[in-house]
């Protein structure tokens, strides 16, 4: 749930910021008429992702009847998400210091080219937080037996739209450049976690050999069934008795990603465009 939580959180408040340059920069040009396009576009991209994501439970129930393909398909599907949750995370880390100008360069064509164009627009902006939301959260979720990760993105979700309506109003302050930076690095220890365990589905498969073979078995120190034990596995997909192929998927995955994630950004700072408002 905690797990869950975070995501939720951190790809709700980067949706909702999406959502507030575009309203901000409609209502500073007196265009608010365009508002409503804009939460077509956002509705519309949800429910693409809720679509993607109810698709992705439907083939799960569909392999659940034969062990070795349900193995396989959730081992695959968690590859594939961590690639591509680890793709979002780097295009947002890279994107950050300019994805405001971006957006209102962006309205203001739409503007110019119609109403399709800013539905499009606002789509495409808030599509790429929500399906990378619908894929982790698939894949995090895909051992559990209650409905407390659902629960969690669903708390996550909820606390971001109410940051995201106070930032927007000017009522909450936070330093985004920091809170981004450490739950992007939350979130690639959660990514090593899944692509481990994805692993693991495909040995469980016999696909990949040594399910029997241990790293090492830490078990005494850290009981599975003791509150931290759950803690660490709901959240980190953490395995006291990883196998080897499993410990050498999540060092391979998380060494190199998180030394390329903290490693400085050389970009030279992007200039705003200033937005000139009618009657000012």
């Amino acid at each position: 749930m905690l797990a869950n939580y975070l995501i939720g959180l951190r790809e709700g408040l980067e949706a909702s910021l999406v959502v507030s340059i575009l309203a901000t920069f409609l209502v500073r040009s007196q265009r608010k008429d365009q508002l409503k396009l804009v939460w077509i576009g956002v509705g519309a991209a949800l429910a693409v992702a809720a679509a993607a994501w109810g698709l992705l439970q439907f083939v799960t129930a569909l392999t659940a009847k034969s062990f070795t393909t349900q193995e396989t398909v959730g081992g695959v599907m968690s590859i594939v998400a961590v690639g591509f949750v680890t793709w979002m995370i780097f295009w947002m880390r890279k994107a950050a210091r300019s994805i405001a100008k971006e957006l209102r360069d962006g309205m203001e064509k739409a503007l110019a080219i119609g109403p399709q164009a800013v539905v499009a627009l606002a789509f495409l902006a808030v599509f790429r937080e929500s399906i990378e939301t619908a894929f982790i959260i698939y894949a995090s979720a895909a051992t559990a037996t209650t409905a407390a990760p659902f629960a969690g993105v669903i708390l996550g979700l909820a606390t971001a739209v109410v940051l995201g309506f106070g930032i927007y109003k000017g009522a909450v302050k936070i330093n985004l450049a920091v809170f981004f930076k450490w739950t992007g690095a939350v979130l690639i220890l959660v990514a090593a976690g899944i692509f481990a365990y994805g692993f693991h589905d495909l040995q469980e498969a016999n696909i990949l050999p040594g399910l029997h073979h241990l790293a090492f078995d830490i078990s005494h120190v850290i009981p599975p069934d003791s509150w931290y034990g759950v803690l660490l596995k709901g959240v980190f997909n953490f395995n006291p008795a990883p196998t080897v192929v499993e410990s050498i998927a999540w060092v391979v995955y998380l060494v190199p990603v998180l030394v390329l994630y903290f490693r400085p950004v050389s970009s030279s700072p992007v200039q705003e465009k200033h937005v000139p408002v009618q009657g000012s």
